[in-house]
Formats: C-alpha cells, sequence, structure tokens
C-alpha cells in the first residue's frame, strides 16, 4: 500500500474504504461479509474509512466491526455532520453525540461538513455558532481535523476554501470531470494552499467501467500496456500528487484486492504522453454518446443569473448513461442544494454564454432541456424543503 502526508504528517493510505455502499442481504447491511472486506482492507494497509450520519446503518456498522476486532485505533474515522439538519447549537452536539456512539468511539479523525454547497451555507452555521464549537471539539480532543465535502463548480468551492482554515477536503474527481465540478482547477487550488484532496467518485458511479461506450471500451484493449478500466481511472487519480486519497465503495473481495493491489503500484507523475493521450480519446468517445457536447472548459461562465450552465448540462448528460435518478441527484447537489439556486430555470435568455462557446452549443435551448428533464415536481419539492431547512 502506498501512503501520502495529510496536513499534519499523517501517513494515509492512497485508497480510502468508502462506506456508503456496505454488502446488503435482504435490504440490510451484511455485518459478516462486510467484516470480511473491511478486514482484507486493513490487512493490506487501509487505514481511512469515510462514513456519514445519512448513511443508512453505515456508521454502526462500521463501528461494530473496528471494535470487534480491535483495530479502532489503527484506522482514521471520516464522517460528516449532517448541518442540513442543524438548527441550533445544541442539535450540533446532538448529532455529533450519536456519531460516537453509533462508531464506538471519543474521537472522530476527520469530521467533515457534508455537501457544503456555496458561501451563504457556511455564513449560515457560523451564525449558529459552528466555529465556536469546532473549536471546543478540536480543543478536546474530540475531533482531530476539520473538512467539507462538496458538489458544485470550482468557482464556489475555491471561494469555500478561502472561508475556513481547513484540514482537509472531499470532491468529487475523476477523469471524465477534469473540467467540471470542483476540477483539476480546484484539485490545485486546494493543493496549493496546504489542503489534502480526498477523491469520490473516481469511476463516476460506474460509468468509467461497465458503462463504457463500445469504441472507448476498444481503445483500452488495444492499448499494448493492459489495465482494466477501472485500473486507469484509478491510476489517472493517483498519478497527481496534489490527490491524497481515493473513496472505493467496495462491497466485494475481488474488488477489494484489486483495488489494493493497484494502491500498491500506484505512482506520481508515471503517466506517459501515450496513457494520456489514450485518456483523452476515451472522454472523447465518451461526449460522444452524451447528449450535449459540452466540455467543461467554463468559458461561458459566469452567468448572470447564477446558472451553473456545466454542471447542469454534465448531469443532463448521465440520463442516457446512469439512469435519470442519478442525473436528478448530481443536477440537485450541484443547483439545488444551495441559498441562491443555481439550477437551469434561472436562465432569462440573454445569450452572453453562447458569445464565449468554443464549442458553439446552443446553451439556451439546451437549458430549456435540462429544465424539463431534470426540474420536474421532485425537484420543486427537494427545494422548497431546502429552503424552509435554511431559512432557520
Amino acid at each position: 500500500m502506498k501512503y501520502r502526508e495529510d496536513r499534519h504528517g499523517n501517513k494515509l493510505s492512497i485508497l480510502g474504504y468508502g462506506c456508503m455502499r456496505f454488502s446488503s442481504r435482504g435490504g440490510k447491511i451484511d455485518l459478516e461479509k462486510t467484516e470480511q472486506e473491511i478486514m482484507t482492507a486493513f490487512r493490506a494497509g487501509v487505514n481511512y474509512y469515510d462514513t456519514a450520519y445519512i448513511y443508512p446503518g453505515s456508521e454502526a456498522a462500521l463501528g461494530e466491526i473496528l471494535e470487534r476486532n480491535r483495530i479502532r485505533d489503527q484506522v482514521s474515522i471520516a464522517t460528516k455532520l449532517p448541518h442540513y439538519l442543524i438548527k441550533n447549537r445544541d442539535s450540533m452536539e446532538k448529532y455529533f453525540s450519536e456519531q460516537l456512539k453509533r462508531l464506538r468511539t471519543d474521537h472522530i479523525d476527520y469530521y467533515l461538513m457534508h455537501m457544503l454547497t456555496d458561501i451563504k451555507t457556511w455564513e449560515r452555521l457560523k451564525a449558529l455558532g459552528i466555529l465556536e464549537w469546532l473549536k471546543e471539539k478540536q480543543a478536546s480532543g474530540a475531533i482531530r481535523q476539520i473538512g467539507f465535502s462538496y458538489h458544485g463548480n470550482s468557482d464556489m468551492f475555491m471561494q469555500l476554501v478561502d472561508a475556513y482554515d481547513w484540514d482537509f477536503c472531499q470532491i468529487q474527481y475523476n477523469y471524465l470531470d477534469e473540467n467540471s465540478q470542483a476540477g483539476k482547477k480546484g484539485l490545485h487550488y486546494a493543493a496549493s494552499k496546504g489542503i489534502p484532496v480526498v477523491i469520490m467518485e473516481p469511476l463516476r458511479g460506474g460509468k468509467l467501467v461497465n458503462l463504457l461506450p463500445p469504441k472507448a471500451k476498444r481503445l483500452l484493449e488495444a492499448y499494448p500496456v493492459k489495465r482494466s478500466p477501472a485500473e486507469w481511472a484509478f491510476r489517472w487519480l493517483w498519478n497527481q500528487s496534489e490527490v491524497t486519497c481515493v473513496l472505493s465503495g467496495m462491497n466485494d473481495m475481488d474488488m477489494v484486492q484489486e483495488n489494493v493491489r493497484i494502491a500498491s503500484e500506484a505512482e506520481p507523475d508515471s503517466f506517459t504522453d501515450s496513457d494520456h493521450e489514450l485518456i483523452a480519446r476515451v472522454v472523447t468517445e465518451i461526449n460522444a454518446t452524451t447528449k450535449v457536447g459540452c466540455t467543461g472548459c467554463r468559458y461561458c461562465m459566469p452567468c448572470p443569473k447564477g446558472v451553473d450552465i456545466p454542471g447542469s448540462f454534465a448531469a443532463y448528460n448521465r440520463i442516457d448513461s446512469d439512469g435519470k435518478i442519478e442525473a436528478f441527484r448530481e443536477y440537485f447537489m450541484c443547483t439545488g442544494l444551495r441559498k441562491d439556486s443555481a439550477a437551469a430555470s434561472n436562465c432569462v435568455e440573454c445569450g452572453k454564454c453562447e458569445q464565449h462557446c468554443p464549442q458553439h452549443i446552443e446553451i439556451r435551448k439546451e437549458l430549456k432541456n435540462v429544465r424539463k428533464e431534470l426540474e420536474g415536481p421532485l425537484y420543486r419539492i427537494a427545494r422548497s424543503v431546502i429552503k424552509l431547512f435554511k431559512a432557520y
């Protein structure tokens, strides 16, 4: 297993265990199978385990497995404050105490603000006393390091990076999202500030493995260096020294063993020019099958009305490959989980964006399609709920 250091010199395995999708049976977590998979990863050197308050049964299962095998002090637990449920300082304490109980521990090594969406959300938390509360928890040792997880564009991500002296952060990043979400720009900005970056969605929810277009698969198969699609995706990430740890939601023993093998071999700056060219060609083939040929270059931004144009198109393009549910999930995280909406429906058709698009996309027309497909009744209801929570 390879390791990279966090901000305080602690060594983190470059492969982290994502605990959102543990093995299940009959609709419940299969604790016995999950334990075997976690312990296999642990014995191979994986020392970072990421969970969250809202992952059903995850914190409790992880806590039981770590305690039963007496390895709590040999690993780092990362979990997340559900700030969207927070109404006051007492509720911070309530949720945190419940998490400690679930995880059977007296401290959290890496504590994240879960899905921190924008500066206004952070300002709301500050008004509720989050800074003082975090300071007390760090002083007592109950929280060791503080970070945030993020879905959204690079501009807002960089504003959040500057909003607090974070110990680490977590972003969605993969070779298809190099120029969307926080993207390479955000990754490098955080690294320039000395902030370690943990990666989620390295395989884009399986799109970069099982859902690759046939032409993309053939490109990988014909390449002289033989690697699986998953291995190419992981190695692309670990090739970048700015990446500290990559999370994988492992729920199969073969997956654990394969990911561990890759993580024991991957080195930064090991990609050749030909390797980079291969991935670029794979991305081209993926984009050729999408609804909108947006490359995420962001020349169309900023939108005068706050529309996240690249984020909207990235989610819209997931409908065919990943299904409408996944497309909706990404769209809502990028546009709706914030006080000021970044939705396609904000568009007033001024046309400023189209003047700068190097792909000559009919952005106004395509945003109407995004709105039609992804801003139905469920989106509006969810937005209303978010507004209600953020009003407090």
